[in-house]
């Protein structure tokens, strides 16, 4: 024999069963009480409230039967109390009868009403549902903006709007990244081909023609080499911290300032530091990627004869990295997108001297892979300052 199969159930039908469960324990509550009560009210005690029943009145003649003697008083007493526990107990019998039936009938209405009251309540559930499962990754313009008060629904709409919103801008972001990337991948490919094939097209290509052109495709192989580093660094930060160990910030400040006094001379440029011992819990590697960053940006978008600030210490317990710099005037509303791949503050591709671009998208990747806090600000004459604020060391 084939079994029946059960409905789905669904949250309508469990928001249903709860309201009709609820309804029927109310009601059984109810009706306990009330056959309590009405149990007191007619036979207190369990006895029969004598008082109530001994002021009933019988007419003169109504309990005598033809050729009997008259009842007396204590016969007609016995008699009344007699029918007074019938009463009762038909009365009591009655209500335990009709009651149950009364409460079954009307916990079947309230299950249809709870029904209806469920889908009612769920239906801006299904909207969502349904909006949610239209958009996809070629669709994520759209937005659910659900009608209605200002409940919890409601904000589950919004809050999902924003998700929506910040995926479309995370696949955005991530588009042109890919197209980005490739384009500078292709650029230095295509300028070692055409080296190439302009030396192979000349008959009279000498041997020390040909150094130089090895000399520029390797030239061009650096250039590559460099930005595939920073690609892989850019994803590794974003894939978060693989290693946690204690890092002294002022330490790793300290060697990458070593490394960076001789192209800060040859700009002419002036290094102030002050490193103060800074210890943040994090991955080194990246730790040393972040400060190298900054101070190379620092130094590269500097002015002849400039200066660059770099200061490390602890505020709250908190390791802090501040880096200041002399340099072009950047406009407060173009800061943010300096740490846009591949693109300067005035929203055009990175030139080739400048660098790849990818540098302060990295260490906004690095920090956020450690939790710490970016502030940026123009300097007012120009440059820019730059802080990172990493977590507490936990406690041991």
């Amino acid at each position: 024999m084939k079994a029946i199969p059960l409905p789905r159930r669904t949250a309508r039908l469990r928001l249903t069963a709860l309201y009709g469960g609820l309804f029927l324990a109310c009601g059984a509550v109810l009706l306990a009480v009330s056959y309590l009560l009405a149990e007191e009210a007619i036979a207190p005690g369990g006895k029969v409230n004598e008082t109530a029943f001994g002021q009933i009145r019988i007419p003169p003649g109504f309990m005598t039967v033809r050729g009997a003697p008259a009842l007396s008083a204590a016969q007609l007493s016995d008699l009344k109390l007699a029918l007074g526990k019938e009463i009762t107990t038909s009365d009591l019998r009655q209500v335990l009868t009709d009651a149950p039936i009364a409460l079954g009938i009307v916990t079947v209405v309230a299950l249809a009403l709870g029904w209806l009251a469920a889908g009612r309540v769920l239906r801006p559930l299904t909207v969502i549902t349904a909006a949610a499962r239209r958009i996809s990754a070629s669709n994520l313009n759209e937005r659910l903006a659900l009608p209605g008060p200002d409940d919890e629904l409601k904000a589950l709409g919004d809050t999902l709007d924003e998700l929506f919103g910040r995926l479309e801008a995370s696949f955005e972001a991530q588009r042109d990244f890919v197209a980005n990337a490739s384009h500078e991948l292709r650029t230095p490919l295509t300028r070692e081909r055409a080296i190439v094939q302009v030396a192979l097209d000349d008959p009279g290509t000498t041997a020390q023609a040909w150094r130089g052109v090895a000399a520029e495709v390797l030239a061009a192989n650096a250039e590559q080499e460099s930005l595939i580093e920073a690609l892989l660094a850019l994803a590794s930060s974003q894939g978060g911290l693989d290693q946690h160990e204690i890092v002294d910030l002022a330490a790793v400040t300290d060697e990458i300032l070593l490394a960076a006094r001789p192209d800060a001379a040859r700009q002419g440029l002036s290094l102030d530091t002050v490193t103060r011992q800074a210890p943040l819990l994090g991955d080194r590697l990246l730790a040393g990627r972040l400060v190298a960053n900054l101070i190379g940006n620092a130094v590269r978008h500097n002015l002849d004869g400039g200066h660059v600030e770099v200061t490390t210490g602890t505020r709250d317990g908190r390791a802090v990295l501040a880096v200041a710099n002399t340099g072009p005037a950047i406009p407060p509303e173009a800061v943010g997108d300096l740490f846009q791949p591949f693109c300067r503050h005035d929203g055009r591709r990175v030139r080739r001297d400048s660098g790849h671009g990818l540098g302060l998208s990295i260490v906004r990747a690095i920090a956020a892979a450690h939790g710490a806090e970016i502030t940026a600000s123009a300097r007012h004459g120009g440059g820019l300052s730059m802080q990172v604020t990493f977590p507490a060391m936990p406690p041991g």
